[in-house]
């Protein structure tokens, strides 16, 4: 005969496993990790648990936790009153991040190129044909998430996972800069034969080098334009025109 549940058995039942408060943290901690790299939160801006709960669904314990993890890897900031943000980018930051970007998500170009399926190629083209569509929209949010797709991409079709995470952990800090690019309304990339192109080219030529060339030039590109608008707000000018920070 079946014997009752005592509340503590956490093996799969009707519903799977039993969720536990170390998942709802983790599923805030990925979801938090996400919008850093897809440039949905911006530099400066606050994070409220009960605002980021809410938006999420859950609790505020597991989201306070997420934040506080993220906190200590850096990804977030704390001031001396508690209150958590994404931290601002300084230039001589932000252009470290590029020159590492451009080395590592070169040699992952490189890798690919050796390795790539007809199949990996036609799924970089949609992803671009989706950026290049965005982009001439405007609808530069979108344009953004398909840019990192691209560059995902890429660094999976290198089969390297530790590499996988080191270009992660960078778009983790870069990604929220990376609103910047459209800013000012300008588009870093128009009037020129895209990055992305040019990396797609490469890999049907199976050319490492190409590969890792085409990357790193579209990595500059971008990352120039970051630094000029971080160079403007570092300014005096710039800084007296900043506002306080957004919450969510």
């Amino acid at each position: 005969m079946p014997t009752r549940s005592n509340g503590s058995d956490t093996s799969s039942g009707t519903f799977g496993v039993q969720i536990s408060r170390e998942s709802l943290s983790q599923q805030a901690y990925v979801a938090i990790r996400t919008s850093l790299k897809r440039s949905v939160l911006k530099p400066g801006q606050k994070l409220v648990a009960r605002q980021v709960a809410d938006e999420l669904g859950i609790s505020v314990t597991p989201v306070r936790e997420s934040l506080l993890r993220l906190a200590s890897e850096r990804a977030l900031a704390m001031d001396d009153r508690g209150t958590v943000f994404v931290p601002e980018l300084t230039v001589q930051r932000c252009t470290d991040i590029r020159d590492l970007r451009m080395l590592v998500e070169g040699e992952a170009a490189a890798r690919a190129a050796l390795r790539v399926s007809d199949e990996d190629i036609a799924e970089l083209e949609r992803i671009h044909a989706r950026y290049e569509s965005t982009e001439s929209a405007q609808d530069y949010s979108q344009a953004l998430m398909h840019n990192e797709d691209f560059h995902f991409a890429l660094c999976r079709f290198a089969d390297s996972p530790v590499m996988f995470g080191v270009v992660e952990n960078l778009w983790i800090q870069f990604g929220p800069a990376l609103s910047f690019l459209y800013d000012g309304g300008t588009r870093p990339f128009h009037g020129t034969t895209h990055g992305h192109l040019q990396v797609i080219e490469a890999l049907r030529d199976k050319d490492a080098e190409a590969a890792r060339s085409a990357i790193s030039r579209d990595i500059l590109i971008g990352g120039s334009a970051i630094v000029e608008r971080l160079e403007e707000l570092e300014s005096p000018a710039g800084q007296g025109a900043q506002a306080g920070g957004t919450s969510v």
